[in-house]
């Protein structure tokens, strides 16, 4: 336990705890939408729920390494390729989400949420426990390559549960303001839904054993998120010069 507090073992869990934020990222946006169906004064409670679940359940994973390491085994061969227990939670993970993200899409494109914005009962419809049973699903889903990364870093598994634990922490902080934040900009909401879909298409491909190099698709959201804050910063000036003109002519 002493070897927890040398500098070596500081660094190892600065560096643990980045990646599992950054590898949580898409984990917060999926956290985010899937939440807005339920009633505004219910969705905290759900995040931190489902959180707290998945957080449980990375840290079992942790503890079962040998379990997870045997998902690695060939369970049948399909089309000349062999799957294992990864490749089919990866590929049912992948389908998912990509699925939840396309419905989303739709919903948001076809206005629908503005219907179900009116229709408090009708917007509820999704069970907290279905929602909660979606966060923690697709959070171990997410977990398995960072978890398997983690340990390949270090075999000290309490850093590593301490660095998920703060991990999960801030995605818990920046949850609810970052769900308000995308649901105040449906064009926003429609960036992040289409970076789930590249986000299930990889772990798609995943399953299928050809690995997508994921800068690529974190540069790709980057650069429309900079396309994004040009048009916000637009639409501020554009605000501001109406406002101007309303005032000149008063």
């Amino acid at each position: 336990m002493a070897d927890i507090f040398t500098v070596q073992s500081m660094i190892a869990l600065l560096t643990l705890t980045i990646l599992e934020i950054v590898l949580g990222v898409d984990n917060i946006i999926f956290l985010a939408i899937v939440t807005q169906d339920v009633p505004k004064d219910q969705q905290g409670m759900v995040r931190r729920l489902g959180l707290g679940l998945a957080l449980i359940g990375r840290i079992g994973m942790v503890l079962g390494l040998s379990w997870l390491l045997g998902l690695d085994a060939e369970l049948f061969s399909l089309l000349g390729h062999g799957f294992s227990a990864k490749d089919v939670i990866l590929l049912a993970g992948g389908l998912f989400l990509t699925y939840k993200a396309v419905t989303e899409i739709f919903k948001t494109t076809e206005l629908q949420d503005d219907d179900e914005a009116e229709n408090p009962a009708k917007a509820s419809k999704g069970t907290m426990a279905a929602i909660v049973l979606q966060i923690m699903i697709v959070d171990m889903v997410f977990a398995i390559d960072s978890v398997l990364t983690a340990v390949g870093l270090t075999q000290q598994y309490v850093l590593i549960i301490i660095a998920m634990t703060i991990a999960i922490g801030a995605m818990m902080f920046f949850a609810t303001p970052l769900a308000d934040f995308i649901h105040e900009h449906p064009s926003l909401k429609v960036l992040a839904l289409a970076f789930l879909v590249l986000v299930g298409v990889l772990l798609i491909a995943d399953g299928f054993g050809e690995e997508i190099d994921r800068n690529y698709v974190y540069f790709a959201i980057l650069f429309s998120l900079g396309v994004e804050a040009l048009n916000f910063r637009r639409q501020a000036n554009l605000a501001k010069l109406k406002a101007a003109e309303k005032a000149a002519n008063a």
